[in-house]
């Protein structure tokens, strides 16, 4: 059973529909009295009483045709609600244009061009009810399911990062503990710096971008301290203090990471890296560039060691930015280039 705040949805219905009903019952009223003053029925109280009662009971007998058609499994489509629709309408100008029309000295036959379109319409309507609303939890239910569906994959999404970056990082600190261990000390602090932001960070769904942004200069520093001089490096960052500037968290680490896998297996003695990131309106752009050798042996490496983020990360943006991000990749013979947009959240 469903509940909203502490209150099931049975009792929903039963404080909601009495409430409903009357508003249609004491609205038919008027109409009827209306239309029986201008045909000149007399008592019209009573026609305007016994016609309201009318109409409930052909609407709620239309909603329960519509549960049986549902129940053996009928499918409904625009079609056939766009028909019954028809049907209610057109119904109700037959009664309206035979009200200016009627049969002289034809009472019982009057009586039926009334009474017949105003049954036939009170049925279709309360078919049309019935199932434009059986329609719209069908879609209600499929939209849960898809984003049920979603949460769970981008919570495992999630999950994989820190394994993915401690793996990445381990991985560089043995090839340094055997040819650089004097930088093992430094370097193990700005990884515990990291981790803890990995850890308590990576499993919200979206976090201030300056935060972010903290997290990847402390990254960008513990590379430079891996690589030492051979990194040339450019960046062009907008400070940002605003912390309803949200972006999803360790999203922008991968681009990152990857430019310092791609440029490090060139065979020249510097490493370039030019990294930017602005707040433009109600956009994020961030861009890097960073050098590397176009070569066979490399691309098997980065297909290894990196596809995972980059599949990691292009799934991420489907499910948190739908519509909402532009990402171009330029991977030429000497450079590896990412531009990517994405809207504030």
């Amino acid at each position: 059973m469903i509940k909203v705040k502490g209150i099931e949805e049975s009792d929903f219905k039963l404080g909601i529909y009495p409430i409903l009903t009357g508003i249609a019952a004491v609205s038919m009223w008027f109409v009827i009295s209306f239309y029986a003053r201008a045909k000149g029925v007399g008592e019209d109280e009573i026609v305007s009483t016994i016609g309201t009662v009318f109409f409930l009971a052909s609407v709620f007998l239309g909603r329960r045709l519509a549960q049986l058609w549902l129940a053996n499994g009928v499918k409904v489509s625009f079609g056939m609600l766009t028909g019954i629709g028809f049907s209610v309408l057109t119904c109700i100008g037959w009664i309206f244009n035979n009200g200016d029309r009627s049969f002289v000295n034809r009472p019982t036959l009057n009586l039926l061009m009334d009474w017949l379109p105003f049954l036939a319409a009170s049925i279709a309507l309360g078919l049309f009810i019935k199932l434009t609303r059986s329609v719209g939890q069908k879609k209600l239910k499929e939209a849960q399911t898809d984003a049920a569906h979603s949460q769970s994959e981008l919570h495992l999404l999630q999950s994989q990062l820190s394994p993915h970056f401690l793996f990445n990082t381990l991985n560089n600190l043995y090839g340094l503990s055997i040819t650089r261990h004097e930088m093992i000390p430094p370097l193990l602090l700005k990884l515990s710096e990291l981790l803890r932001y990995s850890v308590y960070h990576s499993m919200e769904t979206f976090v201030p971008l300056k935060d972010e942004l903290a997290y990847i200069d402390n990254y960008i520093e513990f590379e430079k301290i891996r690589v030492g001089d051979r990194l040339e490096l450019k960046t062009d960052i907008e400070k940002i203090s605003d912390a309803s500037i949200k972006i999803a968290p360790m999203l922008l680490i991968v681009f990152i990471e990857n430019a310092f896998k791609h440029s490090k297996n060139t065979a020249d003695d510097k490493i370039y890296i030019e990294f930017s990131l602005k707040n433009r309106g109600n956009s994020i752009l961030f861009y890097i560039k960073n050098s590397h050798s176009k070569t066979k042996k490399e691309n098997n490496n980065l297909d290894k060691n990196s596809g995972f983020g980059m599949v990691n990360v292009t799934k991420r943006l489907t499910l948190l930015y739908p519509g909402q991000h532009d990402l171009t990749i330029e991977n030429e013979e000497k450079t590896y280039a990412v531009n990517l947009r994405l809207k504030v959240r």
